[in-house]
């Protein structure tokens, strides 16, 4: 009777020791796999973040590029806006070289008038 007592309580605890082992390899496990999600966690918000940060960097070169092309176009009207003025003075100056002959002819037939008005004069006199 005693040795069956002794082989139950060694039984009960090869059974206690299994099941410790087991609980311990359960744990191990449920821990591993926190730590896996973790990781994958962790991967998804680089991800997230290198995702934002492209953007950012995609943005900030649009509007570089933008400031670029109004730039160009500020440069572009200028020019135009610059060749409109030239071209105005230019006519103006045409426009007042036309008036300074145009009165420099008028002056001379005046002054043709004038000598044959006189030639016209002396004859009559004679």
């Amino acid at each position: 009777r005693r040795k069956r007592k002794k082989d139950r309580k060694k039984e009960r605890k090869k059974k206690k020791k299994k099941e410790k082992k087991k609980k311990r390899k359960k744990e191990k496990k449920k821990k591993k796999e926190r730590e896996r999600e973790k990781d994958r966690q962790r991967e998804r918000e680089r991800k997230k973040e290198r995702k934002k940060e492209r953007k950012k960097e995609r943005k900030k070169e649009r509007k570089k590029e933008r400031k670029k092309e109004r730039k160009k176009e500020r440069k572009k009207r200028e020019k135009e806006r610059k060749k409109g003025k030239e071209r105005k003075k230019e006519r103006k100056r045409k426009k007042e070289k036309e008036k300074e002959r145009d009165k420099e002819k008028k002056e001379r037939r005046k002054e043709r008038e004038r000598k044959k008005e006189k030639e016209r004069k002396k004859k009559k006199k004679e």
